[in-house]
Formats: structure tokens, C-alpha cells, sequence
């Protein structure tokens, strides 16, 4: 029997009451699936599939590629499956909504509402850096919100990016793919998989071990680094090598006049690399933000969709 690393579902597949349509994205970890429901409800369907740990034959079944990695693949999935539920207890218009989940196929799915628009990583790269601060400061202040209720659920995203900040067709944020499944198999000495985002992740992540040092001013190292993103179309020098040889030139040096002097201050104190410099809560750094925000750019939107190829009522996941 032929082994074939991360197969996708077929188109047609019945899962539980779902019927895949098609895969929107592929990661590291998992797969994302276009799916509709017995209603005729289209959702996004998250398979556990971390790459080098398991295959999948031919049929759906998926199996751990070696005895050494059945450990590290089963806590994964309970972590993932844990993750779930977790987030099924939220619901906050800035985080993404999970319907459901459930274990199939020797894996675990998570369902979520499905969301049409572009990621601001896609926004980024269509304006080579420099977005308007006014978008900016829209996508922030309401991304934030979102974030103030995962922490006051005792949860960490863990990879804040633009890649992983969605923004719908309206304009309004969602935070997508947390995190906290990759930190534990970072824990478990899993070797084939980064368990951070270099250049977004803070110094903090990088140390095994060091989990009791984890808390908001990790997630905001990771708004701070996608801040800066949004103004260099690049993500900062990434913080292990800040620690060893830190090369970091302020936001406030580089951006001076570009943008308000208040936004890019926010950006260096997120950036610090001792944990207890950078803000403490989200709370903290709202505060900063509360300069009145210009109303969304949906015509800068629109714009960039068209730049980059896309519809304006397409929609694409990342897994």
C-alpha cells in the first residue's frame, strides 16, 4: 500500500454531518477545509495533520509515521482537541467562532464559522508595507477586543501575525490559528516542528522550559512585531537573534513623520525583550490606541484585492 504525506480529503467526502468541498489551505500542522453541512451551512473544517509526525494512506485514516512519534502525536491531538473546546466558549466577533469538534479518521477536526476576506498579511504584501495608520488603527483597536476576551479565559494565542489576523470583506478583524497545540509539542521535544514564527515570536518562546515565563506580553510581543509588518512589509529581526546581537532600530526613528509618534512608540514598548518592559495587558496597550480611528479604507481594500488578483467576495483560510 502506497503512504502519501498530508493527502487532503477528497472533494464529496462525507465527515460526520459535513461534506468536504474542497482544501482552502495547507500548514505545517494542519489541513483547512471548505465544507458545508447538513443545512446547506458552509464552514471551515481545521484537520490535525502535523507534518512529519503522521501519513495518511490512501483511504482517510491517518497514523503516526513511526513508533517514536505515536507520543508526541497523540498529546498533540489531545492539545489541539483541548484547544477546541476552549475555544468553543468564546464568542467574540474578533476571534474566530468554533462551531464544533470532534475525532475522526485516528484525528481530531475543529469546525468554524467561515469567513470571507483576505488575511493582512495578503494586505501587506499588495501595498509593499505602509498602510494607511488609520486602517491600522481600525484593525488594532478591534483585533484587541478580541484578544482582552482570550486572555480573560486564562488562554494565549501564542502566534500572532498578519498572516494569522483575517480581515473580513466589512473590514472588521478576526484572530485565527492559535497556537497553543504547536507550544506543547515544543514541549514534548518534537524536532521536526517550529513551534514559533521568527521574527513575531517572542525571546520568551524560544527557551524550553521556560512556559512559566509565557503570559498577554507574549501575545503583544506578537502585535507589536506585526505592527511593524504593517509599516516595513517585513517582519522585525527575529528576537532569539535580538538576544544574542540586537540590531533592532526603533520604530520611532524609522517611521518619524509617517506615522503618529504615539502609534510607533506602542510598537518599540511591545518590542522589548525583557518581558517586563513590553505592556502587561492588552488594557494597556488599548490605552494607546484610543487616539479617535479613522473609519476603515474599504475603498484601500478593495484596491489592494485587486492589485493582488483576488474578488472582493473570495475567501481563503490558512491552516
Amino acid at each position: 500500500m502506497s503512504i502519501v504525506a498530508n493527502r487532503a480529503l477528497p472533494q464529496g467526502y462525507k465527515l460526520h454531518n459535513y461534506r468536504i468541498d474542497r482544501a482552502i489551505s495547507r500548514g505545517g500542522f494542519s489541513i483547512v477545509y471548505r465544507a458545508v453541512d447538513d443545512n446547506g451551512t458552509v464552514v471551515a473544517i481545521k484537520e490535525y495533520l502535523p507534518s512529519g509526525l503522521v501519513l495518511r494512506s490512501e483511504g482517510s485514516r491517518v497514523h503516526a509515521s513511526s513508533i517514536e512519534n505515536i507520543d508526541s502525536f497523540r498529546f498533540g491531538m489531545k492539545c489541539f482537541f483541548d484547544e477546541g473546546k476552549s475555544l468553543a466558549t468564546i464568542s467574540h466577533p474578533n476571534v474566530v467562532r468554533v462551531l464544533n469538534f470532534f475525532r475522526a479518521n485516528e484525528t481530531v477536526y475543529m469546525v468554524m464559522k467561515y469567513e470571507r476576506g483576505r488575511t493582512l498579511q495578503q494586505y501587506i504584501q499588495g501595498n509593499q508595507g505602509m498602510l494607511p495608520e488609520g486602517l491600522i488603527r481600525h484593525v488594532f483597536s478591534r483585533l484587541l477586543n478580541g484578544l482582552r476576551e482570550v486572555h480573560s479565559r486564562r488562554l494565549l494565542h501564542l502566534d500572532i501575525k498578519p498572516a494569522n489576523i483575517y480581515i473580513r470583506t466589512d473590514g472588521s478583524p478576526v484572530l485565527l490559528d492559535f497556537g497553543a497545540a504547536r507550544q506543547v509539542l515544543a514541549s514534548r521535544g518534537n524536532r521536526l516542528t517550529p513551534m514559533y514564527t521568527p521574527g513575531f515570536a517572542a525571546p520568551e518562546q524560544y527557551k524550553e522550559g521556560d512556559s512559566d515565563r509565557l503570559g498577554p506580553w507574549t501575545d503583544l510581543y506578537g502585535v507589536g512585531a506585526s505592527l511593524f509588518a504593517c509599516f516595513a512589509a517585513f517582519a522585525p529581526q527575529a528576537a532569539d537573534s535580538r538576544v544574542k546581537d540586537d540590531h533592532y532600530v526603533s520604530a520611532t526613528k524609522l517611521w518619524a513623520g509617517k506615522y503618529s509618534p504615539r502609534l510607533l512608540e506602542l510598537v518599540d514598548q511591545c518590542l522589548k525583550l525583557d518581558p517586563l518592559q513590553r505592556p502587561q495587558s492588552v488594557y494597556q496597550v488599548q490605552k494607546m490606541l484610543i487616539a479617535a480611528p479613522e473609519p476603515p479604507k474599504r475603498a484601500f481594500l478593495a484596491r489592494i484585492s485587486a492589485k493582488l488578483g483576488l474578488s472582493s467576495n473570495g475567501g481563503s483560510r490558512r491552516a
